[in-house]
């Protein structure tokens, strides 16, 4: 069977989802607590907890390109990309208990073992999670299949996410006994485990079966240049980085607005449960929107319905709980959507890319999305904090002031908005839809029976020529 007509077994997608249920141990864990972790539990300031997030993503701009080349690089019987979720599920369980634990010392030192750890933390999840996301690649060409995969993976790794907002603190308070610090490192380590499990189930059920036309020697350099010469993947990284930032900031404010605004911090874990369940079963309706609208418009349309949302959000006074979570859980189903079909995009960016060159880079192209992923994360991360210290959060404080709360729906409502207006923009430049990602498919399974690796020919691309 060719690879732009195979066609996955639901058993398939169901196993390569798992492996991002194991992923949400530690995006999710660093989304929804490592903030509060940081400045409520571990100790260090608000300020110095953004100015953390920022700075390490100075060494993912190292790791990244260079892990998405050795994935490329590497060729065993058992795939290209599989093998590394295997290799290193247990060093991923292992970095994350460490990040979230605290050491006795004093400030400085409790300063410098969050940026050893957290550095840690985000190497290893960089060498587990380029491999993995680039296996989404490989499964299949088919545009629709790459949509119905990453509907699968994003609502088994949304459901992994409800998890750990539905038993993190539980967990941390029962495994703790009135012990935050030793609490949290404890439910890591529980839900560490179970990721090891998860990644375990995506290696033995899944198989690879997109390969490059022909393979080609190269260097890092040479791909690099190739990597951002594909005007399509460099929309699509912008679009990760722009929504990493805004979702950062409001899922990492929600226990924030919980506690301070709402005046409910009894009700932070089923708040934040709810949100995710609600993502979990956007991920569902992905599919079915974009075989009635183009991925564009069904992008457009997601991003449209959060941005009123969330102006709705900010104009809810703090008495009204239910409307709050109804609309909480809103902006996180609209929102959720979307991913798959921006996924999708990052694989068919990776087809577009050998089409134009004939070199098939697909753990770079991913590196490259995942750091733009990171960087964003960082970024929002970042200006929380600074954010946070701007309008005065004190930690310690029994009560905080009148603006100091502001600024926390401020947060957690009007400024992500900014970010999904961005994405609007951006989308709209996006080109590959359905029926070019088959012409390009079909002339890439033609090059494949033909032995060929054309470099821009005129009967394909002519150089200098975009593809719109």
């Amino acid at each position: 069977m060719k690879a732009g007509t195979a066609r996955i077994s639901a058993r398939e997608k169901i196993g390569y989802g798992l492996g991002d249920a194991a992923s949400q141990v530690v995006f999710s864990s660093v989304m929804l607590f490592m903030a509060y972790f940081y400045t409520d539990i571990f100790g260090i300031s608000a300020a110095a907890m953004g100015t953390l997030f920022l700075a390490v993503r100075v060494i993912d701009a190292i790791t990244d390109p260079i892990m998405g080349a050795i994935a490329d690089r590497t060729s065993t019987r058992r795939g290209k990309f599989r093998p590394y979720v295997i290799w290193l599920s247990i060093p991923f369980a292992l970095s994350a208990v460490i990040a979230f634990t605290t050491p006795q010392f004093g400030y400085t030192g409790k300063l410098i073992y969050a940026y050893g750890t957290y550095s840690l933390l985000m190497v290893i999840y960089t060498a587990i999670n380029i491999p993995y996301c680039a296996l989404g690649g490989v499964l299949t060409a088919d545009p629709q299949e790459r949509v119905s995969l990453n509907s699968y993976r994003f609502f088994l790794g949304t459901g992994g996410g409800v998890l750990v907002a539905a038993t993190t603190m539980k967990l941390a308070e029962w495994l703790g006994q009135g012990d935050q610090q030793k609490g949290f490192q404890l439910a890591i380590a529980v839900l560490g485990a179970g990721a090891i499990i998860l990644f375990a189930i995506t290696y033995f059920s899944t198989r690879e079966r997109v390969e490059q036309v022909a393979t080609t020697k190269t260097n890092l350099r040479e791909d690099l240049r190739l990597l951002f010469a594909n005007d399509q993947w460099r929309i699509v990284a912008l679009m990760n980085f722009v929504l990493l930032i805004a979702l950062v900031i409001r899922s990492s404010s929600a226990i924030y607005y919980m506690k301070w605004y709402a005046g409910r911090a009894d009700l932070t874990s089923t708040f934040l449960t709810v949100g995710m369940a609600a993502a979990m079963f956007g991920t569902l309706f992905a599919t079915s929107l974009c075989k009635r609208f183009t991925k564009v418009n069904s992008y457009i349309l997601t991003q449209s319905i959060v941005v009123m949302l969330s102006i709705g959000l900010f104009f809810l006074p703090n008495d009204k709980i239910v409307l709050i979570v109804i609309g909480f859980a809103g902006v996180h189903f609209f929102n959720q959507m979307a991913i798959p079909i921006l996924w999708a995009m990052m694989a068919d960016t990776v087809d577009y890319g050998e089409w134009q060159s004939g070199r098939r880079i697909t753990g770079l192209v991913f590196s490259g999305v995942l750091f733009a992923l990171k960087l964003g994360m960082a970024v929002g991360g970042a200006l929380l904090g600074w954010l946070l210290a701007h309008y005065g959060y004190a930690a310690e404080a029994i009560s905080q002031s009148p603006r100091t709360i502001h600024g926390i729906v401020l947060l957690f409502t009007l400024i992500p908005v900014f970010g999904h207006l961005g994405l609007i923009v951006l989308v709209s430049r996006y080109n590959l839809e359905a029926d070019r990602c088959r012409m390009i498919r079909e002339e890439l399974d033609k090059r494949r029976e033909m032995g060929q690796v054309p470099f821009f020919t005129s009967s394909i691309l002519p150089l200098g020529t975009r593809m719109r």
